[in-house]
């Protein structure tokens, strides 16, 4: 190897944040001692959908999924000692992507790059908020204020932040929600037209600055385990966007055109059976981002080894960039020009890719572009559709997943020996503690600039002008995140994004004999033995987890078995969910949460059915769902428990009527399923 040049590794980050402020500032430096080159800041459900942690709808959120972040102390506090001019920082964050950064740019100012030398910091903010319609649901206003939102920031980084991407256009939700490689591609493309468009059509960027915002514009794409494929579908992500931005917005400067991506490996096939296979997983679909350098990721994490089990250890996370680092250290893979130049196997399935992507980014633009096709519900349904399609594959057997639906005999493991103590937890008396602290920031503040700093919040919003100064102040005024966002709800509105669980088709067979065939049977006999007329179930997403694959799927399929389902979607109380419980009259209720916010919320929808005298009605709970959890739930309640390893949603189904007939005192049907 003697004197041949390496390639400089990607950047390697660590998606993390969780409790507080100051415990996840402890964990960056922690990360950044390890070797760790990037930060990717993880905030909870409240800070991401724009609630202050006091909000009824935080309840049970606070510091679960990330770290809290309600005020300018709370950043201040989460990068103390960590100097931003030196960090490259990514922040998943996207409606309130404004928000967060404004404030991320007032704690640098505040350590001294004031303004010119706010050119020295870099990074990302997530800021995509089509996939948030589609797959992840934290948006909080509509398609059209949204895209202002994305635009004025835009607009303000080009001109002041010249290093920082304002927005990294996320297909990775998409691939969680179902996507096919040519729908990942299309959907992503699709938005950073409607995203470009719309900052050229705002006048904010002179002609000949166009080429900046382009180059500004980065990618985080989703990595699966069909290796060969997922590296075919860079190089095709690579090859549509170069030709995009030449022939749509005549960027003639090849660098400004460079596709520029970040990757998270995928998290959908991560599995709670045989949970030690995970690691060859995130090894195999890392290499699919690495191994070809021409279509090589700029920045990489991974998930961690327990990732379908809860919250993953500091040490679990450790154990994911090591993977990386010993790949980049101790291979030779940055040693060499791209090692699949060349091969007629991957220019074939490149060729096909670009095809059939190019096909539906026409498809979209007919409709009228990203946004005309989230409100129409089109990209919703057919993502639901997908994802229905590889469910029923996995369950009859045609799409393999080891320790799941093939060799799903193991020894004893010793990293879930002891399954409670193999995943990190949030101390409940966390929330209360940063509630304290946030009436304590409100009691403290300057109340006059805040009230003040809002109001010019509200008339920016109202009028056309950029609403990132009136943001700015916002947060050296002292507002809190709830604030903010409220105040731009009473200008904007809020907005429910579409289900598309109405419209997507039957994904599994039932014919005579099949599972569904008899679960349908059952769910037929149980509505005749109750004197109804169909079996009703209520599909509840409480809390702000938009985590809705797994809520919809099982929508889809009780659907298919016969019943009707009530399903409105994500962010709902118990008190919403217990009086459309009672309004419909239905047989059970369904809860998923992915947040880990079951403990809290949970038992509440269970005393307010008692409440209300429908103590009787069962209800069931699906998600992330630790062993010890789960049996604290079945013991203030709850009928079953469902969590990943239960794949088999049609089994589910008929568990769910073997539960109506308890729960009504019928005898239990011997139809097999």
């Amino acid at each position: 190897m003697a004197g041949r040049q390496k390639d400089r590794p990607w950047l390697m980050r660590t998606y993390a944040g969780h409790s507080t402020a100051e415990a996840s500032n402890e964990l960056y430096r922690r990360n950044l001692a390890k070797g760790q080159t990037g930060l990717s800041v993880a905030f909870d459900l409240p800070t991401q959908t724009g609630y202050d942690p006091d909000h009824i709808l935080a309840r049970g959120e606070v510091g679960r999924v990330g770290v809290p972040v309600s005020h300018l102390g709370d950043m201040r506090r989460l990068f103390q000692d960590i100097p931003l001019e030196q960090m490259n920082t990514s922040m998943t964050i996207n409606a309130t992507a404004m928000w967060l950064l404004a404030l991320y740019q007032v704690v640098a100012e505040e350590q001294g790059l004031d303004g010119a030398a706010l050119d020295k910091l870099q990074g990302t903010t997530q800021n995509d908020i089509v996939k948030e319609y589609l797959s992840r649901g934290t948006h909080v206003f509509p398609p059209g204020p949204s895209l202002r939102l994305t635009t004025d920031m835009i607009t303000y980084t080009v001109n002041r932040i010249p290093k920082w991407n304002p927005i990294n256009i996320c297909s990775y939700h998409l691939q969680e929600a179902g996507a096919t490689p040519v729908q990942e591609i299309a959907y992503a493309m699709s938005t950073a037209i409607a995203v470009l468009d719309a900052v050229r059509d705002s006048g904010q960027v002179p002609p000949e600055k166009f080429g900046a915002v382009v180059a500004r514009m980065s990618f985080f794409v989703n990595a699966g385990v069909r290796f060969i494929e997922e590296m075919c579908k860079m190089r095709a992500f690579g090859r549509i966007w170069d030709r995009i931005t030449q022939e749509r917005y005549g960027i003639t400067d090849a660098k400004q055109r460079r596709f520029r991506y970040g990757v998270q490996v995928n998290s959908l096939g991560l599995t709670e059976a045989q949970p030690e296979n995970n690691v060859q997983r995130i090894v195999l679909e890392m290499l699919a981002v690495t191994l070809s350098k021409d279509a090589r990721a700029r920045a990489v994490q991974l998930p961690a080894w327990n990732e379908a089990l809860g919250l993953p250890r500091p040490w679990d996370q450790q154990w994911s960039l090591r993977i990386q680092q010993v790949l980049a250290h101790e291979s030779d893979l940055l040693e060499y020009e791209d090692i699949f130049a060349g091969s007629h196997v991957i220019e074939a399935k490149v060729d096909e890719l670009v095809t059939e992507s190019l096909a539906e980014i026409d498809r979209i633009q007919r409709m009228g572009g990203a946004m005309a096709a989230v409100e129409s519900g089109y990209l919703k349904s057919e993502l639901v559709s997908s994802h229905a399609a590889r469910r029923a594959r996995i369950e009859g057997g045609d799409e393999k997943i080891v320790g799941v639906n093939i060799h799903q005999g193991t020894e004893p493991s010793p990293l879930t020996a002891d399954l409670d103590a193999a995943i990190m937890t949030v101390d409940p008396a966390n929330e209360a503690k940063v509630v304290a602290a946030l009436h304590e920031w409100r009691d403290n503040r300057d109340e006059a600039r805040a009230t003040e700093a809002l109001a010019v919040l509200k008339k920016a919003a109202a009028g056309t002008e950029n609403m990132m100064e009136a943001t700015v102040e916002c947060a050296r005024a002292g507002v809190t995140t709830g604030e903010w966002s409220w105040a731009l709800r009473d200008v904007f509105g809020e907005f429910r994004a579409p289900t598309g669980v109405s419209s997507a088709p039957v994904a599994v067979t039932a014919q005579e004999g099949t599972p569904l065939a008899l679960v349908r049977e059952k769910v037929a006999r149980t509505a005749a033995d109750l004197g109804a007329g169909r079996l009703r179930l209520l599909v509840g997403k409480p809390g702000l987890d938009g985590h809705s694959n797994g809520a919809e799927q099982i929508a889809v399929r009780a659907r298919d078995a016969g019943f009707e389902v009530v399903y409105q979607g994500i962010r709902l109380t118990p008190e919403q969910i217990v009086s459309a419980a009672v309004a419909e009259d239905v047989h059970c209720v369904g809860l998923s949460i992915l947040s880990g916010s079951h403990a809290e919320l949970v038992p509440d929808v269970l005393s307010r059915l008692r409440r209300t005298g429908a103590g009787d009605i069962p209800v069931i709970a699906g998600g992330i769902i630790p062993p010890a959890d789960a049996a604290a739930l079945i013991k203030a309640g709850v009928a079953a428990v469902f969590t990943p390893k239960d794949f088999g949603i049609t089994e589910i189904i008929g568990r769910i009527v073997d539960e109506i007939r308890k729960a009504n005192k019928l005898d239990p049907l011997e139809v097999p399923a």
